[in-house]
Protein backbone atom coordinates (compact mmCIF):
# COMPACT_ATOMS: atom_id res chain seq x y z
CA UNK A 1 0.00 0.00 0.00
CA UNK A 2 1.39 3.43 -0.84
CA UNK A 3 0.73 6.56 0.62
CA UNK A 4 1.37 9.99 0.05
CA UNK A 5 1.31 12.62 2.60
CA UNK A 6 1.14 16.19 1.88
CA UNK A 7 3.23 18.14 4.31
CA UNK A 8 6.47 17.84 6.89
CA UNK A 9 4.66 19.55 9.81
CA UNK A 10 4.32 17.42 12.93
CA UNK A 11 0.80 15.92 12.04
CA UNK A 12 2.06 15.16 8.60
CA UNK A 13 5.12 13.36 10.22
CA UNK A 14 3.73 11.81 12.90
CA UNK A 15 1.22 10.07 10.32
CA UNK A 16 4.09 9.25 7.80
CA UNK A 17 5.72 7.58 11.17
CA UNK A 18 2.54 5.71 11.76
CA UNK A 19 1.51 4.09 8.45
CA UNK A 20 5.19 2.94 7.60
CA UNK A 21 5.14 1.08 11.05
CA UNK A 22 1.50 -0.69 9.68
CA UNK A 23 3.75 -1.53 6.47
CA UNK A 24 2.57 1.86 4.47
CA UNK A 25 5.11 3.07 1.40
CA UNK A 26 5.26 6.46 2.18
CA UNK A 27 6.30 9.54 0.21
CA UNK A 28 6.41 12.78 2.54
CA UNK A 29 6.30 15.83 -0.27
CA UNK A 30 6.91 19.12 1.41
CA UNK A 31 7.37 22.02 -0.03
CA UNK A 32 10.21 24.08 1.99
CA UNK A 33 13.63 23.23 1.01
CA UNK A 34 14.31 22.69 4.77
CA UNK A 35 11.93 22.17 7.63
CA UNK A 36 11.81 25.30 9.00
CA UNK A 37 9.22 24.26 12.11
CA UNK A 38 6.41 27.14 12.50
CA UNK A 39 6.65 29.11 15.96
CA UNK A 40 8.74 28.31 18.48
CA UNK A 41 7.58 25.56 21.21
CA UNK A 42 5.08 23.44 21.00
CA UNK A 43 3.40 21.61 24.16
CA UNK A 44 2.47 18.04 24.18
CA UNK A 45 0.01 17.05 26.82
CA UNK A 46 -1.11 13.24 27.87
CA UNK A 47 -2.83 12.95 25.24
CA UNK A 48 -0.50 13.30 22.57
CA UNK A 49 2.25 11.37 24.65
CA UNK A 50 -0.02 8.77 24.56
CA UNK A 51 0.04 8.99 20.79
CA UNK A 52 3.68 9.57 20.47
CA UNK A 53 4.10 6.30 22.34
CA UNK A 54 2.04 4.16 20.19
CA UNK A 55 4.50 4.77 17.14
CA UNK A 56 8.22 4.64 19.51
CA UNK A 57 8.75 8.49 20.01
CA UNK A 58 6.79 9.38 23.64
CA UNK A 59 10.34 7.93 25.40
CA UNK A 60 12.67 10.58 23.83
CA UNK A 61 9.69 13.38 24.38
CA UNK A 62 9.42 12.46 27.97
CA UNK A 63 12.97 12.73 28.64
CA UNK A 64 12.78 16.72 27.97
CA UNK A 65 10.20 16.86 30.35
CA UNK A 66 10.80 20.06 32.62
CA UNK A 67 7.67 21.79 34.31
CA UNK A 68 7.48 21.06 37.97
CA UNK A 69 5.67 22.12 40.81
CA UNK A 70 2.50 24.32 40.34
CA UNK A 71 1.45 25.34 36.94
CA UNK A 72 -2.16 27.04 35.82
CA UNK A 73 -3.76 31.21 35.42
CA UNK A 74 -2.62 33.77 37.31
CA UNK A 75 -3.70 37.87 37.18
CA UNK A 76 -1.42 40.28 35.78
CA UNK A 77 -0.07 40.89 39.50
CA UNK A 78 0.49 37.30 39.98
CA UNK A 79 -2.54 35.89 42.04
CA UNK A 80 -3.42 32.84 41.06
CA UNK A 81 -6.68 32.36 39.43
CA UNK A 82 -6.84 28.21 39.22
CA UNK A 83 -3.72 26.09 39.48
CA UNK A 84 -2.77 22.88 39.49
CA UNK A 85 0.39 20.59 39.67
CA UNK A 86 2.48 18.23 37.72
CA UNK A 87 2.13 15.85 40.17
CA UNK A 88 -1.62 16.08 40.45
CA UNK A 89 -1.54 15.80 36.33
CA UNK A 90 0.61 13.34 36.33
CA UNK A 91 -1.30 11.04 39.16
CA UNK A 92 -4.61 11.61 37.27
CA UNK A 93 -3.96 11.21 33.81
CA UNK A 94 -0.62 9.01 33.79
CA UNK A 95 1.41 11.44 32.22
CA UNK A 96 1.59 15.37 32.77
CA UNK A 97 2.88 17.64 29.76
CA UNK A 98 6.00 18.03 27.82
CA UNK A 99 6.87 21.89 26.03
CA UNK A 100 9.68 21.46 23.92
CA UNK A 101 10.71 22.98 21.07
CA UNK A 102 8.76 22.41 17.74
CA UNK A 103 12.23 21.74 15.29
CA UNK A 104 12.90 19.19 18.32
CA UNK A 105 9.84 17.54 17.99
CA UNK A 106 10.30 17.75 13.92
CA UNK A 107 13.70 15.57 14.77
CA UNK A 108 12.32 13.20 16.86
CA UNK A 109 9.64 12.34 13.66
CA UNK A 110 12.40 12.46 10.85
CA UNK A 111 14.47 10.36 12.44
CA UNK A 112 11.94 7.25 13.03
CA UNK A 113 11.05 7.43 9.26
CA UNK A 114 13.41 5.61 6.54
CA UNK A 115 15.94 7.61 4.70
CA UNK A 116 14.11 8.42 1.64
CA UNK A 117 10.44 9.15 2.73
CA UNK A 118 10.87 13.29 2.59
CA UNK A 119 10.98 14.88 -0.38
CA UNK A 120 12.15 18.68 0.47
CA UNK A 121 11.46 21.14 -2.41
CA UNK A 122 8.37 20.30 -3.58
CA UNK A 123 5.12 21.86 -4.09
CA UNK A 124 2.02 20.13 -4.25
CA UNK A 125 0.00 21.85 -7.07
CA UNK A 126 -3.04 19.81 -7.34
CA UNK A 127 -4.95 16.31 -5.88
CA UNK A 128 -7.28 14.16 -7.49
CA UNK A 129 -9.57 12.54 -4.58
CA UNK A 130 -11.06 10.29 -6.91
CA UNK A 131 -7.79 9.10 -8.41
CA UNK A 132 -5.28 9.08 -5.32
CA UNK A 133 -3.05 11.50 -8.14
CA UNK A 134 -0.78 14.36 -6.63
CA UNK A 135 0.57 16.35 -8.85
CA UNK A 136 3.67 18.32 -8.01
CA UNK A 137 6.09 21.09 -9.83
CA UNK A 138 7.81 17.31 -10.34
CA UNK A 139 5.57 15.74 -12.22
CA UNK A 140 2.81 13.73 -10.76
CA UNK A 141 2.72 10.72 -8.12
CA UNK A 142 -0.18 8.26 -7.49
CA UNK A 143 -1.17 6.30 -4.13
CA UNK A 144 -3.58 4.45 -2.30
CA UNK A 145 -4.10 7.17 0.21
CA UNK A 146 -3.24 10.63 0.51
CA UNK A 147 -2.86 12.64 3.83
CA UNK A 148 -3.22 16.32 3.33
CA UNK A 149 -1.55 17.70 6.60
CA UNK A 150 -1.00 20.84 4.42
CA UNK A 151 -1.81 23.83 7.16
CA UNK A 152 -4.58 26.11 8.11
CA UNK A 153 -4.27 27.39 4.51
CA UNK A 154 -4.71 24.30 2.53
CA UNK A 155 -4.77 23.70 -0.95
CA UNK A 156 -6.21 20.32 -0.59
CA UNK A 157 -8.96 21.46 1.75
CA UNK A 158 -10.40 24.08 -0.91
CA UNK A 159 -10.25 21.57 -3.44
CA UNK A 160 -12.35 19.16 -1.92
CA UNK A 161 -14.36 21.52 -0.19
CA UNK A 162 -14.80 24.85 -2.53
CA UNK A 163 -18.20 25.72 -0.67
CA UNK A 164 -16.61 25.81 2.98
CA UNK A 165 -15.75 29.56 4.40
CA UNK A 166 -12.16 28.77 5.34
CA UNK A 167 -10.12 30.19 8.47
CA UNK A 168 -11.55 33.23 10.44
CA UNK A 169 -9.64 36.19 12.30
CA UNK A 170 -9.63 34.65 15.68
CA UNK A 171 -9.79 38.85 17.05
CA UNK A 172 -6.25 38.41 18.28
CA UNK A 173 -2.61 38.59 17.34
CA UNK A 174 -0.12 36.01 18.93
CA UNK A 175 3.89 36.58 19.91
CA UNK A 176 5.95 33.20 20.33
CA UNK A 177 9.92 33.89 21.39
CA UNK A 178 12.66 31.38 23.19
CA UNK A 179 14.78 32.79 25.22
CA UNK A 180 17.43 32.26 28.13
CA UNK A 181 15.80 31.38 31.04
CA UNK A 182 15.63 33.90 34.30
CA UNK A 183 17.83 33.44 37.20
CA UNK A 184 14.72 33.12 39.80
CA UNK A 185 12.31 30.40 40.37
CA UNK A 186 9.37 30.09 38.31
CA UNK A 187 6.85 27.22 36.97
CA UNK A 188 4.60 27.15 33.63
CA UNK A 189 2.11 29.74 34.31
CA UNK A 190 -0.35 31.97 31.64
CA UNK A 191 -1.44 35.04 33.28
CA UNK A 192 -4.65 37.36 32.03
CA UNK A 193 -5.06 40.79 32.47
CA UNK A 194 -7.68 43.09 30.11
CA UNK A 195 -7.71 41.67 26.98
CA UNK A 196 -3.99 40.61 27.26
CA UNK A 197 -2.60 37.29 28.11
CA UNK A 198 0.94 35.82 28.32
CA UNK A 199 2.42 32.48 28.64
CA UNK A 200 6.17 31.12 30.68
CA UNK A 201 6.80 27.71 29.96
CA UNK A 202 10.62 26.47 31.49
CA UNK A 203 12.13 23.95 28.51
CA UNK A 204 15.07 21.62 29.03
CA UNK A 205 18.06 23.07 29.53
CA UNK A 206 18.26 26.91 30.29
CA UNK A 207 15.74 28.40 27.94
CA UNK A 208 12.38 28.88 28.30
CA UNK A 209 9.58 29.00 26.03
CA UNK A 210 6.64 32.22 25.89
CA UNK A 211 3.39 33.47 24.17
CA UNK A 212 1.25 36.31 24.52
CA UNK A 213 -1.22 37.74 22.84
CA UNK A 214 -3.60 40.58 22.40
CA UNK A 215 -6.86 41.91 20.90
CA UNK A 216 -6.62 43.75 17.77
CA UNK A 217 -7.80 43.75 14.66
CA UNK A 218 -6.10 41.53 11.90
CA UNK A 219 -2.78 42.97 9.89
CA UNK A 220 -1.20 45.20 12.52
CA UNK A 221 2.39 45.89 13.57
CA UNK A 222 4.23 47.80 15.80
CA UNK A 223 6.05 50.73 14.84
CA UNK A 224 8.81 50.41 17.41
CA UNK A 225 9.76 46.71 16.48
CA UNK A 226 7.81 43.76 18.72
CA UNK A 227 9.86 43.62 21.48
CA UNK A 228 8.92 47.42 22.62
CA UNK A 229 5.74 46.22 22.28
CA UNK A 230 5.63 43.81 24.56
CA UNK A 231 7.48 45.68 27.04
CA UNK A 232 4.87 47.95 26.38
CA UNK A 233 2.33 45.51 26.80
CA UNK A 234 3.62 43.63 29.57
CA UNK A 235 6.54 45.51 31.18
CA UNK A 236 4.68 45.79 34.49
CA UNK A 237 3.38 42.28 34.97
CA UNK A 238 4.48 39.58 37.57
CA UNK A 239 8.32 38.41 37.53
CA UNK A 240 9.51 36.58 35.64
CA UNK A 241 7.65 38.21 32.61
CA UNK A 242 9.71 41.91 33.09
CA UNK A 243 13.47 39.99 32.92
CA UNK A 244 12.29 37.53 30.59
CA UNK A 245 11.20 40.28 28.04
CA UNK A 246 14.75 42.08 28.90
CA UNK A 247 16.84 39.19 27.98
CA UNK A 248 14.69 38.56 24.68
CA UNK A 249 16.58 39.22 21.15
CA UNK A 250 14.38 41.35 19.21
CA UNK A 251 15.09 38.61 16.03
CA UNK A 252 13.65 35.66 18.34
CA UNK A 253 9.97 36.97 18.54
CA UNK A 254 7.56 35.93 15.66
CA UNK A 255 4.09 37.43 15.84
CA UNK A 256 1.26 36.08 13.58
CA UNK A 257 -2.70 36.88 13.73
CA UNK A 258 -4.70 33.54 14.42
CA UNK A 259 -7.39 32.21 12.50
CA UNK A 260 -9.52 28.97 13.40
CA UNK A 261 -11.38 27.26 11.41
CA UNK A 262 -15.16 27.78 13.41
CA UNK A 263 -17.42 25.78 10.68
CA UNK A 264 -16.40 22.24 10.95
CA UNK A 265 -15.60 20.63 7.52
CA UNK A 266 -18.99 18.39 6.56
CA UNK A 267 -16.01 15.37 6.34
CA UNK A 268 -12.69 15.09 7.08
CA UNK A 269 -12.40 12.88 4.10
CA UNK A 270 -13.28 12.59 0.31
CA UNK A 271 -12.56 10.09 -2.06
CA UNK A 272 -8.60 8.54 -1.54
CA UNK A 273 -7.66 11.38 0.39
CA UNK A 274 -7.36 12.37 4.35
CA UNK A 275 -7.24 15.58 6.14
CA UNK A 276 -5.98 16.38 9.04
CA UNK A 277 -4.59 18.76 11.71
CA UNK A 278 -4.67 22.18 10.80
CA UNK A 279 -5.82 21.32 7.19
CA UNK A 280 -9.28 19.64 8.88
CA UNK A 281 -9.46 21.76 12.13
CA UNK A 282 -7.34 24.55 12.30
CA UNK A 283 -7.80 25.93 16.33
CA UNK A 284 -6.80 28.71 18.77
CA UNK A 285 -4.02 28.01 20.79
CA UNK A 286 -5.75 28.91 24.01
CA UNK A 287 -5.87 25.07 24.98
CA UNK A 288 -2.56 24.03 23.54
CA UNK A 289 -4.18 21.10 21.59
CA UNK A 290 -3.56 22.27 17.73
CA UNK A 291 -0.50 19.78 17.49
CA UNK A 292 -1.66 17.08 20.18
CA UNK A 293 -5.12 16.83 17.73
CA UNK A 294 -2.62 16.89 15.05
CA UNK A 295 -0.97 13.78 16.30
CA UNK A 296 -4.33 11.79 17.31
CA UNK A 297 -5.61 12.36 13.94
CA UNK A 298 -2.33 10.95 12.55
CA UNK A 299 -2.50 7.75 14.42
CA UNK A 300 -6.26 7.36 14.55
CA UNK A 301 -5.62 7.37 10.94
CA UNK A 302 -2.91 5.11 10.42
CA UNK A 303 -5.44 2.88 12.39
CA UNK A 304 -8.29 2.46 10.34
CA UNK A 305 -7.18 3.76 6.27
CA UNK A 306 -6.35 0.05 5.55
CA UNK A 307 -9.98 -1.36 6.38
CA UNK A 308 -12.89 -1.32 4.53
CA UNK A 309 -14.59 1.91 4.93
CA UNK A 310 -12.14 3.28 7.28
CA UNK A 311 -11.54 6.74 5.99
CA UNK A 312 -15.26 7.30 6.93
CA UNK A 313 -14.52 5.52 10.06
CA UNK A 314 -11.64 8.26 10.56
CA UNK A 315 -14.26 11.26 9.83
CA UNK A 316 -17.00 9.48 12.44
CA UNK A 317 -13.61 9.24 15.11
CA UNK A 318 -12.02 12.48 14.56
CA UNK A 319 -14.84 15.22 13.37
CA UNK A 320 -16.99 15.24 16.72
CA UNK A 321 -14.24 14.80 18.79
CA UNK A 322 -12.16 18.53 17.07
CA UNK A 323 -15.41 19.98 17.04
CA UNK A 324 -16.26 20.60 20.48
CA UNK A 325 -12.40 21.26 21.02
CA UNK A 326 -12.46 24.10 18.32
CA UNK A 327 -15.26 25.38 20.03
CA UNK A 328 -14.25 24.98 24.05
CA UNK A 329 -10.35 26.41 22.60
CA UNK A 330 -12.15 29.34 21.02
CA UNK A 331 -14.57 29.66 24.06
CA UNK A 332 -11.17 30.10 26.62
CA UNK A 333 -10.11 32.98 24.16
CA UNK A 334 -12.72 34.79 24.67
CA UNK A 335 -12.15 34.87 28.10
CA UNK A 336 -8.97 36.27 27.62
CA UNK A 337 -10.18 38.97 25.20
CA UNK A 338 -12.19 40.39 27.65
CA UNK A 339 -11.61 44.49 28.29
CA UNK A 340 -14.33 45.78 30.63
CA UNK A 341 -13.31 46.17 33.71
CA UNK A 342 -16.54 44.42 35.42
CA UNK A 343 -16.32 41.71 33.07
CA UNK A 344 -12.45 41.23 33.98
CA UNK A 345 -13.82 41.24 37.77
CA UNK A 346 -16.57 38.86 36.90
CA UNK A 347 -14.36 36.52 35.10
CA UNK A 348 -11.55 36.27 37.73
CA UNK A 349 -13.77 36.11 40.18
CA UNK A 350 -15.33 32.62 38.54
CA UNK A 351 -12.13 31.17 38.51
CA UNK A 352 -10.98 31.61 41.65
CA UNK A 353 -14.55 30.33 43.65
CA UNK A 354 -13.94 27.31 41.16
CA UNK A 355 -10.40 26.80 42.48
CA UNK A 356 -10.83 27.62 45.96
CA UNK A 357 -13.32 24.59 45.86
CA UNK A 358 -11.31 21.66 44.55
CA UNK A 359 -7.47 21.93 43.68
CA UNK A 360 -8.15 19.30 40.58
CA UNK A 361 -10.60 22.04 39.27
CA UNK A 362 -8.46 23.11 36.32
CA UNK A 363 -7.51 19.61 35.00
CA UNK A 364 -11.53 18.30 35.55
CA UNK A 365 -12.52 20.43 33.37
CA UNK A 366 -9.62 19.21 30.51
CA UNK A 367 -10.82 15.16 31.00
CA UNK A 368 -12.45 14.28 28.07
CA UNK A 369 -9.52 15.97 26.11
CA UNK A 370 -6.10 15.07 28.37
CA UNK A 371 -8.13 11.39 29.22
CA UNK A 372 -8.22 10.63 25.37
CA UNK A 373 -6.04 6.98 25.14
CA UNK A 374 -5.06 5.65 21.57
CA UNK A 375 -7.00 2.97 19.75
CA UNK A 376 -4.80 0.12 19.69
CA UNK A 377 -1.94 -0.69 21.95
CA UNK A 378 1.13 0.92 22.16
CA UNK A 379 4.16 -0.52 19.73
CA UNK A 380 7.12 -1.18 21.22
CA UNK A 381 9.71 1.42 21.19
CA UNK A 382 12.60 0.98 18.45
CA UNK A 383 16.04 2.40 18.32
CA UNK A 384 15.95 5.42 15.92
CA UNK A 385 17.89 4.56 12.47
CA UNK A 386 21.29 5.96 12.37
CA UNK A 387 21.44 9.09 10.46
CA UNK A 388 24.03 11.21 8.47
CA UNK A 389 22.62 14.43 9.17
CA UNK A 390 20.18 14.58 6.25
CA UNK A 391 17.55 16.92 5.57
CA UNK A 392 14.98 16.88 8.16
CA UNK A 393 17.35 16.47 11.12
CA UNK A 394 16.52 19.29 13.00
CA UNK A 395 16.48 18.46 16.58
Amino acid sequence: MRAIVIGGGIGGLTAAVALTRRGWSVTVLEQAPVLEPVGAGIAVSANALYALDSIGAGAAVRRLASIQGDAGIRRRDGRWLTRTSEALARERYGASIVVLLRATLVGILVDLLPEGTLRLGTAVTAVDAGTGTVTTDAGELSADLVVAADGIHSLTRRTLFPAHPGPVYAGVTAWRLVTRRPEIDFGATESWGAGLAFGVTPLAGDQVYCYASDTVPAGGASADGEKAELVRLFGGWHDPIPQILRNVEPAAILRHDLYSLDEPLPAFHHGKVALLGDAAHAMTPNLGQGGCQAMEDAIVLAGLADRPGGLAAYTAARRPRTTKIVARSRAIGRLTRVRNPLAVALRDGAMLLGDRFTRSFMLRQLDDVLGWRPPTPPEPERAPQARDGGPGTAG
